[in-house]
């Protein structure tokens, strides 16, 4: 959440500047900003609220610039708002700053150095570069060493970048727990969050690590600890395809990656296939994973719902007990653990915060880690002891969909791998049916304009809806309830079928949508009873069930794939219902209110 952006080089700053932050707008769209310094070193700040669209509107395209640093943000300290919005300045004007991250103790620095200034925003990131500029100026330090000095007396996760108007040929860069990226070009550089910001120009990055600082010129990049020890990293290659990062034909991203799927299962499958025909993990994970007494899958949002569905799969496949958790409470009420752990971390980004603050506590324990997750050099996969990607490329749409589907392939084969290691028997053959899973896929997609009407008539103008279904079922109505919810803001709750009638189903009454979900023969006849109790209350139901327990009537029929990767199946008809349910109430499907992609603060 919140995306960063700088360039200094000899080309048009203002508009890399902008291109990078709408390639950056998943991670925050409440307001934005550039700042750019002209040629005869003068500074230009523009800022608006909302869109990067709206920040075009207010740029002033007569300004020629080849440096700058830019902002898109999503709301932590302060409402949206222009006074809110960064870049942020101190009150002379010499310092401008783009921060992401919270600073836990902004009020204290604020108390301690700052009370004879006037803030003019709401923001702990108006407090950083006031307290360089103080450090700069009432103790005559250089910009280096206040800015260090500063980071050393914040709390908190930062990502900054720090232009100073008297030397406007540097952009100062630091980093603690929130992403950075340096990327390097021919006589220019940049700084970004996220490499897709800046592939447009570069394809050569720069790692950052916590307690770095780096100043970046045109024609170097220098790294150093705080300790002012220098630090030699090599650039690694971004393997970015732009057509990956852009929509095509499509209106939404959303629906693009929902189309994706079918395609991800297949690549999937070719990265963890050896020259064999078989499928492979590294041996050493599965090692360890065997020598470990539980498995603990800690995650947040949509990936801890994939959790759920990860934990059957490694259960049933290895005979290793399970547990899930949500990351933003494990960190903080750590359960009784076992002699022999082993985590994994499901993380789209790899810089989810929640998440990394559990890592770095299982890492001070001593017990071993794997993140799962789709960005190879992210946080959580450069710390954690072990990595396994989702090659599902570029994700940009808020709500998740094929990083969902991914995680739960991944888990599916990572689970049998081990279990033959362990030489458990076994009826599934991943390989053959991830690919029935892909053409099923392929089917759904195709009924679009069917489940556009479904959408149309059971949820398009309904204020809450309920999911239900019963064991991996009830696993993917959390999943749907959840995607409903974040793009079309109908209120909707995930239930296990056979829970509601132990007091939720109180608030049942004449249509209220009740979207069922059957693909377990041996629970089907339990779920399509707990169907009847809420049509006898007069629920609006539907019916989404798979092709052997099927029954006329069924509004939607989901081709057959094995029975532990029904939830691969049973997904797609409720991402597409919450797409075009956002898309019938004129939502944002891309951007819903509120919401980022990458959430990098706790």
């Amino acid at each position: 959440m919140c995306g960063i952006v700088g360039f200094i080089g000899n080309q048009d700053a203002k508009e890399i500047l902008l291109q990078g932050l709408e390639k950056l707008e998943y991670r925050g769209y409440d307001s934005a900003g550039i700042y750019i310094i002209d040629e005869a070193n003068k500074g230009h700040l523009f800022k608006e609220k909302g869109r990067i669209a709206a920040l075009r509107e207010v740029v002033n395209n007569e300004v020629a610039s080849s440096k700058g640093i830019g902002h898109t943000r999503w709301a932590t300290h302060g409402v949206p708002s222009v006074r809110n919005a960064h870049p942020h300045q101190s009150t002379s004007g010499r310092f401008t700053l783009v921060h992401n991250g919270v600073i836990e103790n902004y009020q204290a620095v604020s108390d301690a150095y700052l009370s004879g200034i006037e803030l003019v925003s709401d923001t702990d990131t108006e407090v950083i570069v006031q307290l360089i500029a103080w450090f700069a100026e009432q103790e005559e330090l250089s910009t280096l060493d206040a800015f260090k000095k500063a980071i050393v007396t914040l709390k908190g996760s930062y990502a900054l970048a720090l232009m100073d108007a008297e030397n406007p040929d540097v952009i100062y860069v630091a980093k603690n727990k929130s992403p950075l990226l340096i990327g390097k070009g021919e006589d220019f550089n940049v700084v970004c969050s996220d490499a897709m910001a800046m592939i447009q120009v570069t394809n050569q990055f720069v790692e950052l690590m916590d307690g770095e600082v780096v100043t970046v010129t045109k024609e170097q990049i220098e790294i150093e600890n705080l300790a002012g020890d220098k630090i030699e990293r090599e650039a690694y290659t971004a393997e970015l395809d732009l057509n990956d990062i852009e929509k095509g034909t499509y209106a939404y991203y959303m629906l693009k990656e929902i189309d994706e799927q079918p395609a991800v299962m297949r690549k999937i499958l070719q990265h963890y296939q050896n020259t064999e025909g078989q499928l492979e993990i590294d041996s050493v994970i599965t090692e360890t994973l065997l020598a470990s007494d539980r498995v603990y899958i800690v995650a947040c949002g949509t990936s801890y719902n994939a959790g759920w569905v990860g934990k059957q799969l490694i259960e049933n496949l290895t005979n290793i007990p399970t547990e899930v958790h949500l990351s933003s409470e494990f960190g903080y009420n750590m359960p009784l653990l076992t002699e022999k752990p082993f985590f994994i971390f499901l993380t789209q980004s790899g810089e989810t915060a929640d998440s990394r603050q559990v890592l770095v506590k299982t890492n001070e324990l001593g017990h071993p880690a794997l993140t799962i997750t789709n960005v190879q050099g992210s946080t959580l996969s450069r710390e954690a002891q072990f990595t396994l990607l989702l090659h599902a490329g570029p994700e940009i749409a808020v709500a998740s969909t094929k990083a969902y589907t991914a995680q739960i392939a991944v888990l599916a084969i990572l689970a049998e791998v081990v279990g033959k290691s362990k030489g458990l028997a076994s009826d599934v053959d991943m390989i053959h049916e991830l690919g029935i899973v892909a053409a099923g896929m392929e089917t759904i997609v195709d009924n679009k304009e069917y489940l556009e009407e479904l959408a149309a008539n059971y949820l398009s103008i309904s204020r809450n809806a309920f999911y239900i279904g019963r064991g991996m079922d009830y696993y993917v109505a959390m999943e749907a309830a959840l995607k409903l919810k974040e793009i079309s803001y109908v209120q909707t709750e995930g239930f296990a079928a056979g829970e509601l009638k132990h007091g939720t189903i109180a608030l049942i009454e004449e249509g209220t949508p009740v979207l069922a979900l059957i693909t377990e023969e041996s629970i089907a006849g339990h779920t399509r009873g707990n169907v009847e109790e809420v049509n006898s209350r007069g629920a609006h139901s539907l019916v989404i069930a798979m092709e052997n327990v099927a029954r006329e009537g069924d509004q939607f029929v989901l081709p057959q794939v094995h029975a532990l990767l029904t939830p691969l199946i049973s997904v797609i008809p409720t991402q597409l219902l919450s797409y075009y349910t956002s898309l019938h109430r004129g939502n944002d499907v891309d951007k819903p209110r509120n919401l980022a992609k990458s959430v990098t603060v706790e």
